[in-house]
């Protein structure tokens, strides 16, 4: 029986898509390929995933790279549907994807900080405090938060992404590697702040290769192989399941 404390419900959970075949790299390639053999090929990344999250809990997700993770993060955030199945999402989700994903690259640092409040709908007076809190977070100066985001460097562009992000305590926050990139000082402010907002009750899934972050911020893991659940539950056999695949 599913109750409001389930906050990530995943029922027979399936995604696929088409990608092209091996060889197709060119639109000659592609006419004459009609003829000869199919066109596209249909990967399965997710297969019939089964597991719930309750509210509150913290679970990192494990597995090697091509496993089916952050694919499985994009569904959540409601970047992918499904294909098969059913995928129950209750909250706000607050993404922290791929680097540079939900910015703007034209606009100025400051321009998307003021983007991502105005469209929470906060007043002049809020949008102001939430401008000041963000940019002393991701700790970039003023002169880099008035240039535009294509002139960005990688850490940079993860500083204030997450930045904007964690701004605020989302009911469901999602965070897929993006800590592997910049210096180790913004690394354990990252996941200090990850942890202020675990304590206030968020639901969060962690993906991360690092077993010492896993240890650190979860209560729980689910683990990958190939798109299938192959375990669910405690963080140190989790870890083993990882582990042995190396």
């Amino acid at each position: 029986m599913r109750t409001s404390e389930d906050h990530i419900v995943f029922e027979d959970v399936g995604l696929s898509y088409y990608t092209f075949n091996q060889g197709v790299n060119s639109l000659k390639d592609l006419l004459t390929s009609f003829r000869f053999q199919p066109v596209f090929e249909k990967k399965h990344v997710l297969n019939n995933l089964n597991f719930t999250v309750k509210k509150g809990q913290t679970v990192g997700i494990l597995g090697r790279n091509g496993a089916g993770k952050s694919t499985l993060l994009k569904a959540v955030a409601g970047m992918l549907i499904p294909s098969s199945g059913k995928l129950t999402v209750r909250g706000n989700v607050a993404p922290i994807l791929a680097i540079g994903a939900g910015v703007e690259m034209e606009l100025t640092g400051y321009e998307n900080i003021e983007l991502t409040g105005s469209l929470i709908g906060f007043s002049k007076k809020e949008l102001k405090e939430h401008t000041t809190k963000i940019a002393a977070f991701s700790e970039l100066s003023e002169k880099e938060l008035n240039m535009p985001l294509k002139t960005y460097s990688t850490g940079m562009l993860s500083r204030l992404s997450f930045s904007i992000a964690v701004a605020n305590e989302p009911e469901i926050l999602i965070v897929d590697e993006v800590l592997a990139v910049g210096d180790q000082g913004f690394q354990q402010k990252c996941i200090a702040r990850i942890q202020e907002i675990k304590n206030s009750g968020s639901t969060i899934l962690f993906v991360s290769h690092s077993v010492d972050d896993i240890r650190r911020i979860c209560d729980s893991t689910i683990y990958l192989e190939q798109g299938e659940l192959k375990f669910q539950g405690d963080i140190e056999e989790g870890i083993r399941h990882y582990q042995s695949m190396f």
